[in-house]
């Protein structure tokens, strides 16, 4: 360590339920070399007297205080002290993305997923594990699958109550579910019941997992894995990209992890919904300038499991301005509003992907000419329904849908020029 390098390697030790004699050689030996401890109060409680470094607790938020606890300490040995595995949903993510990989000593503990899955004999690899530690528990929506295994990492000890109401109200009240408390501890208790039983326990321990084996109940709406959600799933006043179109208009998106999508002219919120649920990695902006699809919005992103989505109330492309740059644009209403496309033309890096669709000979002109200029697919989708016709069967069309899909070439990276108009569809 020098001056100009004042921060050494930081070790972060995983530590379990059952506190020191769980703890390997090596991570004792870290913690009683160390001048400094930081970690948890909960975590911090496990150390033995014996162990005489300066305990500092985490403060409240965790994540804006890291650069200026360790700054504080700079000089000394530093040791972390987390729960289980601190590169799984733990501390040791921070700590990499401030210091870099090579500053960090990871000395991990049995997760409390492995705790989980020895004493249920699930296999890890297929098993979904959503954590709610800080997060909605509206998240775990997007996980239900029938005849599917999840593994809930706790918030607190209320979470086992709130895990049963969700999955009573998205109809998966007849799935087994148990809690597994202090995992690995002298204390380790296990519960079960179903959903559809009525919650009769106090709350329990906070140190829980949440484990559900997933049942589907009869007559529940089934929501699959890949774009193209049931109508009916959705919240709309009618301002809805029908199924088919959304699932044609997700497969031109091709979202994939890590990307962020701008959902222009949000509506209903669709769009970025099942862009959401691809991938929890995947990010997205909705754009909606009325208040009430704005709400609208947000319940259908509760409901169906993707509450990270943020919501924009304004008018594009006004309200586009202060936007993190976009992998992908999605523009389902407003092409004629002076200036729209260009602005999201622009903001696309190389490689980057636009898709608009639109019902209007008006918009349509403007695609064809965007796409005379900058290439891309201009198609039609046309779907047609199977309705009673007296006492027979026959078609009825609905409105045809034009999509202009295009990828933003590499090199480029001018406005689109040159559309104008004032009307909003």
């Amino acid at each position: 360590m020098t001056a100009a390098d004042p921060i050494a390697v930081v070790t972060v030790v995983g530590i379990g339920a059952d506190g020191w004699p769980g703890l390997t050689e090596a991570a004792r030996r870290a913690l009683l070399d160390a001048d400094v401890v930081l970690g948890g109060p909960r975590q911090l409680a496990l150390l033995p007297g014996e162990c005489g470094a300066e305990r500092v607790a985490w403060p409240s938020p965790l994540r804006p205080a890291v650069p200026g606890l360790l700054a504080a300490h700079a000089g000394r040995r530093i040791a972390v002290l987390a729960s289980g595995d601190p590169l799984f949903h733990g501390i040791g993510r921070a700590l990499t993305e401030e210091l870099g990989e090579g500053r960090l000593r990871v000395l991990p503990h049995p997760s409390s997923v492995s705790h989980a899955c020895a004493r249920l004999g699930w296999p890890v690899e297929d098993v979904e594990v959503v954590t709610v530690v800080g997060r909605p528990t509206a998240r775990l929506a997007a996980a239900l699958h029938d005849r599917r295994r999840l593994l809930v990492l706790s918030a607190g000890a209320a979470t086992p109550a709130e895990v049963a109401a969700l999955l009573r109200d998205r109809g998966y009240g007849p799935s087994p579910m148990r809690v597994l408390e202090q995992l690995g501890g002298p204390s380790e208790t296990t519960s079960g019941w179903t959903p559809a039983e009525e919650w009769n326990r106090l709350p329990g321990d906070p140190l829980n997992v949440v484990a559900v084996d997933l049942r589907r109940a009869p007559g529940a709406p089934r929501l699959g894995a890949v774009p193209g959600l049931p109508d009916e799933a959705y919240e709309h006043d009618g301002q809805l990209t029908k199924r088919h179109v959304r699932a044609a208009t997700l497969a031109a998106l091709a979202p994939a992890p890590g990307e962020l999508l701008w959902d222009v002219g949000g509506g209903s919120g669709s769009i970025a919904v099942e862009w959401l649920r691809t991938h929890p990695a995947c990010r997205a902006v909705t754009v909606e300038r009325d208040t009430a699809r704005a709400d609208r919005i947000r319940r259908n992103a509760d409901r169906l499991g993707v509450p990270g989505l943020r919501i924009v109330t304004g008018a594009a492309p006004a309200a586009l301005a202060e936007l993190p740059r976009p992998d992908a644009v999605f523009i389902g209403g407003g092409l004629t509003a002076p200036g729209l496309l260009e602005t999201c033309w622009a903001a696309l890096p190389p490689g980057g992907r636009l898709v608009a669709n639109t019902v209007t000979l008006e918009s349509e002109a403007l695609l064809a000419d965007a796409r005379r200029r900058h290439g891309g697919d201009l198609v039609r989708l046309a779907v047609a329904h199977a309705v009673p016709v007296g006492g027979f069967t026959g078609w009825r069309q609905a409105m045809p849908v034009t999509q202009w899909a295009v990828e933003k070439p590499h090199g480029q990276n001018e406005p689109l020029a040159g559309t104008a108009g004032a009307d909003n569809t």
